[in-house]
């Protein structure tokens, strides 16, 4: 996914931060950044006092430069775009890919914040910041920054979109174990924000996106079918299986629309008794009856003996 703009991306996760917020937070770090250059001149001015007039100018204006200009470059590159106003204003500093800035981006940013906010009084970024689409001044424009909103109120989750009625469970056999789960935000945002993007830039993305998917789960790509509605079935088929897996029936749970009490657990079976052995007697001798006479048997004669 390299070169892809993902959840964590200006386009399609954060939102532009617009004039009022900036100059607030412009206004709070002018306020701290005067306050430490008033007291850094006093330091000065006591430190150099022995010092002729040119000398003490030179470094009235150094310690300018380094204060208005020098602070708010390292303080943007130690804190990643984060200065003491934007940091009360819930705003940041960020490429336009969404990464983090870098020494290069605070330094265009602060050359140029030297003629868009201190020789200017800040009218020539009002005017950019207001006629630009993402509320850029030149400064962002030059270092390829822009100034986002980190804190968004009444953020809501957007639904995804339902796949075409002609692709529900043609996916079904699909195996999506392998996909990552920076991938799959990277689809659900690209999804609900689709309707948002340049025609274009949406059609690169979701070709993007739906070859990561291929590649991932190792399945020639459907022929046919548009990347999107592709990325629409396979998170459609995703959320399915999440469902099912959520809410299959365990052992011991009750069966579909049952409403009472939850069933038992059936007990186990006892363990079946030993038998019981009756104690053994000695045989006891019977009496011995005195012998019959022995009668000669008739012949078979084939009647019947008389009555």
């Amino acid at each position: 996914m390299s070169g892809l703009v993902t959840g964590d991306a200006v386009v399609l996760g954060l939102r532009p931060a617009r004039l009022p917020s900036r100059a607030l937070a412009v206004l709070l770090d002018l306020v701290v950044y005067f306050t430490a250059y008033v007291v850094v001149f006093f330091v000065l001015v006591l430190a150099t006092s022995g010092l002729d007039e040119a000398a003490q100018a030179a470094v009235a204006v150094a310690s300018l430069l380094l204060v208005l200009v020098g602070v708010p470059i390292a303080v943007e590159t130690l804190s990643h775009g984060r200065s003491l106003g934007k940091l009360a204003c819930g705003l940041r500093v960020v490429r336009e890919d969404g990464g983090p800035i870098r020494f290069r981006h605070a330094l265009v940013r602060g050359a140029m914040g030297v003629v868009e906010l201190l020789m200017t009084f800040g009218t020539v970024a009002c005017v950019a910041s207001l006629v630009s689409e993402r509320g850029r001044r030149l400064g962002d424009v030059f270092a390829g920054t822009l100034v986002i909103r980190e804190r968004v109120p009444g953020a809501r989750v957007m639904p995804v979109p339902p796949p075409p009625p002609w692709l529900a469970g043609r996916f079904s056999a699909l195996d999506l174990s392998a996909v990552p789960d920076g991938l799959w935000l990277a689809i659900r945002q690209y999804l609900t924000r689709m309707n948002q993007l340049d025609p274009h830039t949406g059609a690169v993305m979701a070709a993007r996106l739906a070859d990561d998917v291929v590649a991932r789960t190792g399945a020639p790509a459907p022929a046919g079918v548009p990347a999107t509605a592709f990325l629409m079935a396979v998170v459609h088929e995703r959320q399915s299986r999440d469902a099912a897996r959520a809410f299959a029936p365990g052992p011991g749970t009750a069966p579909a629309g049952y409403v009472g009490m939850p069933m038992a657990p059936a007990p186990a079976p006892a363990a079946p008794a030993p038998p019981v052995t009756a104690p053994v007697l000695p045989p006891v001798a019977a009496p011995v009856a005195p012998a019959a006479p022995v009668e000669p048997a008739p012949r078979a004669t084939g009647f019947a003996p008389p009555g």
